[in-house]
């Protein structure tokens, strides 16, 4: 019998603390239904607390996922906690997870409280916890770089209080692999009733080595949960990687001698769409989901391959998902298989009139892209113009003229609120013409940061392109996506979604790394 390695994701949390990566309900809730498929133990859906999107966010998750534990954070305060544990009712496995710092630098900076007031504030909120949620999980922040001797105070007392499972953050990404083992497996080592709750970490990622130090800290220190998201998404240089964790664990079982209840078939699927929802793209080299990690480009190793894959493959392509990159449906498919093809995708459009708004759509592509792939259907349905009810900005019309040695023109027709405005302008080239005729209107006074192109499948110039645009105002970072087969026209729809985002008010409370 092996152990059991328990998966926690927090894609929904810690993974939108990425700049301009914060996701609406919806939007999570499609997350994580893919999340349940991949057959994550723990989804943390969010910070209950943060704003009232949060907390109905969790709500929601809480009410439909039946085969993970949905989790909400909560700092360690009595309205925090209530209000995660108001916004988990009802769920089939409820977990809070409640945090307070523990480094000497952070309790005297930012909290401004003693050691003894933080020690008293973590034992009081993990009882507070308890009483709610049977399931309770405590993280002090900034863990690795705390005194250890005030650590194992505080960890023993809220082991005593009911915590279930005690999780180690290396916050700023300041541990390396062999110290941080050692720092879980002296910590277990030194608390009496460390044996009554599970040991988890938690590793950003700011020196590239988030999951070296996961696994440190399950073989050397005998931590038995992992916390990480999708793509390794997170703010600064994010989290530690789902996806690499898992096929470690799975790849060298030799090693690890662990479990995991992860179905990796759907780890491809999942990246796919963590990154088309936030608009932070996947880099081709990336492990495991990356677009170049199972190509072989050198001679040698293409001979290899053919003759015998396991020379220069560890794991196969299609085991995390690879092969799911198939042509389903057509211009000649209908409703109802459109309708089965978003529930197999994790897609349920609350109402027939989304449904056929999506449909819609698909048949508009399907006359413009003969071939038409999941990720394609993906895009679609979060393109805004699906729910272009929901939004206040929409795009109506676009028209651009670019020739060799003539400056491009694009004149443009969007909707703000009930008001329609037409602008045009030129520009340095048509996206740019376009963006200004927008701009020339609204005069929005957002900074644009960010502009990437990406086709969604790859292999044709027929590919959809989904074009991410990232914009800054008033402290607020957002991220707009917009895919059409025209780049010209993902890119308005991309400035349009971005701004949808500023228009909004939703802001949100920063929570622990």
């Amino acid at each position: 019998m092996t152990d059991k390695l328990i998966i926690f994701d927090t894609t929904l949390r810690d993974g939108e603390q990425s700049p301009g990566a914060s996701m609406n309900r919806d939007e999570k809730l499609r997350i994580a239904r893919q999340l349940e498929r991949l057959k994550v133990d723990v989804i943390e859906a969010g910070f209950a607390a943060s704003s009232n999107g949060d907390f109905e966010a969790v709500r929601s998750i809480a009410q439909v996922i039946k085969n993970s534990a949905v989790c909400s954070l909560a700092r360690a305060n009595d309205r925090d906690i209530s209000r995660a544990a108001e916004a988990l009712h009802g769920a089939a496995q409820p977990r809070i997870h409640t945090f307070i710092a523990t480094s000497a630098l952070h309790m005297e900076k930012k909290l401004r409280m003693t050691p003894d007031q933080v020690f008293e504030q973590a034992r009081s909120s993990v009882r507070l916890a308890r009483n709610l949620c049977h399931d309770v999980e405590f993280s002090p922040e900034d863990g690795y770089r705390s005194d250890p001797d005030f650590l194992c105070r505080v960890l023993e007392a809220v082991i005593a209080e009911g915590a279930t499972t005690v999780n180690i953050p290396d916050t700023v990404g300041y541990a390396v692999p062999e110290l941080f083992g050692q720092f879980i497996l002296d910590l277990r080592c030194r608390i009496p009733n460390a044996d009554k709750a599970i040991w988890s970490v938690h590793c950003h990622n700011d020196l590239g080595m988030a999951v070296a130090n996961s696994l440190a800290g399950v073989k050397i220190g005998g931590a038995r949960q992992v916390e990480c998201t999708i793509n390794g998404l997170g703010e600064r240089a994010g989290n530690c990687s789902l996806e690499e964790v898992v096929m470690a664990v799975k790849t060298r079982r030799d090693h690890f001698g662990l479990d995991v209840s992860i179905d990796a078939t759907q780890i491809v699927p999942a990246s796919r769409l963590v990154a088309q929802t936030t608009g932070f793209t996947v880099q081709p080299n990336k492990a495991v989901v990356g677009a170049n990690a199972f190509a072989h480009a050198s001679g040698i190793h293409q001979d290899g391959v053919l003759k015998a894959r396991d020379t220069y493959e560890i794991m196969r392509a299609e085991d995390v998902g690879w092969s799911t990159n198939k042509i389903v449906l057509g211009k000649l498919s209908g409703r109802n298989a459109f309708k089965q093809r978003l529930l197999d995708l994790g897609v349920a459009l609350e109402s027939e009139g989304e449904i056929n708004a999506a449909f819609a759509k698909f048949k508009e592509l399907a006359d413009r892209k003969s071939e038409i792939f999941d990720e394609d259907i993906t895009a679609l349905v979060m393109d805004e113009s699906v729910t272009a009810e929901h939004e206040f900005y929409r795009l109506l019309a676009l028209s651009q003229h670019s020739e060799m040695g003539e400056r491009p023109q694009a004149k443009v027709a969007f909707a703000a609120g009930d008001a329609e405005h037409h602008a045009q302008s030129d520009g340095n080239g048509p996206v740019d013409a376009s963006l200004k005729a927008i701009e020339s209107k609204l005069q929005s006074g957002a900074e644009m940061l960010l502009y990437s192109v990406n086709a969604i499948t790859s292999g044709s110039t027929e590919s959809q392109g989904e074009v991410t645009v990232r914009l800054q105002r008033g402290g607020r970072v957002v991220n707009g996506v917009g895919s059409d087969p025209d780049i010209v026209v993902a890119s308005a729809k991309a400035y349009l979604a971005a701004l949808n985002k500023l228009h909004s008010k939703i802001e949100r409370v920063a929570a622990q790394g």
